[in-house]
């Protein structure tokens, strides 16, 4: 499964944030669910930010990319501008009204509020 984990198969490329807050949790989780309900295909942050030149290539070519990022803080968007990726769509999750906190104990309300965020930015 590794080896095909961010292959193609949809035009929607989700980069979420995967940070140690629920905003992070919230927004990687959002990716994760919106990949199994076939809404774009959650693809790999980390490889973009380490600079791995398939992951960044695979990022500059994709024709609809969205970026969650949990906070203001930008680690999403930061990555991206780092490997010279362009953001195409971006959603701020304490933008969306979603205050930040250590409880990681995810709502579904907050999970489904986020989806619905990424799918209308993409609207």
């Amino acid at each position: 499964m590794a080896e095909n984990c961010c292959e193609g198969g949809s035009n929607i490329m989700i980069l979420a944030c995967s940070g140690g807050s629920n905003v992070g949790q919230l927004s990687n989780q959002a990716a994760v669910e919106l990949t199994q309900e076939g809404f774009g295909k959650m693809f790999c942050l980390a490889g973009i930010g380490g600079q791995l030149s398939g992951f960044m290539q695979s990022a500059r070519d994709v024709p609809v990319m969205v970026a969650i990022d949990g906070c203001q803080i930008g680690c999403a968007k930061a990555i991206l501008e780092r490997a010279q990726v362009p953001l195409k769509n971006y959603v701020v999750l304490t933008d969306q009204g979603i205050e930040k906190s250590k409880n990681l104990a995810l709502e579904r309300t907050d999970i489904d509020r986020v989806k619905a965020a990424v799918k209308g930015i993409l609207d």
